[in-house]
């Protein structure tokens, strides 16, 4: 899933590229990908991109005296800049393309989802703040004033576990599985520890490794081409998605927790002092 360094970096992408173009064209070939119907789709054509946005892992393209073109890319939707859109209007079908924005000088951009869970959102709306997904997102974890009282305030009456409530976007925007197990490793901190239970010498450690983490993150990205961003995102990760590898950091083998839509990775040495966490198809914590 592009979590909010890729959807940082596609937005200074799509600001370089599209700023200052107009919109001909919104071609919808998969019709669950649209979530509004008023103002229509169409409302955006014949108007010039004035600006690009992130909110959290949404993107928003702004148009002069038109309505917001808002995406969200979910689990496994990419988007696919192209200098020259090909001729002629894309065919609904089995593929992955779910919509085409057009430009009047012919470049211009395809979203795709891959897989057969269709969860790609695109809205238009005169306000992102209309977006629902939108409206409850909890503060931008590299917004200036986000600083370490924040997230202590944050934090304080969370009785999720830590993984959990990282993930929470309506608590931290942005952060999703991969660069929570990423953090939380940084962190050495394990991600079944409850928030609520942080010393102020946890939450400072959390904080440096949280907003370090993506800031890093974000300045690997910066300056990509769109279809590169995946494979710098994945060629980086220490621990998410390496399960059975050797540890980066202390070369014990990365272990990995399953659950029903998802899975966490960790280094018990650098994370649980050595203990193995209890996959949730046991019944238990290993203490």
């Amino acid at each position: 899933m592009p979590e909010l360094p890729e959807v940082e970096a596609l937005k200074d992408f799509l600001t370089e590229h599209l700023v200052g173009r107009e919109i001909v064209r919104v071609l919808p070939v998969a019709v669950s990908v649209l979530k509004t119907y008023d103002p229509p789709l169409s409302a955006v054509e014949g108007h010039e991109v004035t600006a690009v946005r992130r909110y959290g892992k949404f993107l928003d393209v702004v148009t002069g005296g038109g309505p917001h073109l808002v995406t969200h890319l979910a689990r496994a939707g990419w988007l696919q800049w192209k200098d020259r859109l090909p001729d002629g209007p894309p065919r609904p079908g089995r593929g992955p393309l779910a919509l085409r924005v057009a430009l009047a000088d012919g470049a211009g951009f395809d979203l795709t989802e891959a897989g057969t869970q269709k969860r790609l959102a695109v809205y238009v709306v005169a306000d992102p703040e209309q977006v629902p997904g939108v409206a409850r997102l909890g503060p931008d974890p590299l917004a200036d004033d986000f600083d370490e009282a924040r997230l202590a305030a944050l934090l304080k009456d969370e009785r999720r576990r830590i993984k959990g409530a990282l993930r929470d976007q309506g608590l931290i925007a942005g952060v999703g599985n991969a660069y929570s197990d990423e953090i939380l490793h940084a962190a050495r901190m394990s991600p079944y520890k409850l928030a609520a239970t942080l010393t102020p010498e946890d939450v400072t450690t959390l904080y440096q490794a949280l907003r370090g983490t993506l800031t890093e993150a974000v300045e690997r990205s910066r300056g990509l081409a769109a279809g590169r961003l995946k494979a710098e995102k994945r060629s980086r990760l220490r621990v998410h998605g390496r399960t059975g590898e050797p540890c980066p950091v202390c070369g014990d083998t990365i272990r990995e927790v399953s659950f029903s839509d998802s899975s966490l990775q960790y280094c018990p040495t650098c994370q649980t002092d050595g203990r193995p966490l209890a996959d949730r198809r046991l019944s238990r914590l290993l203490k």
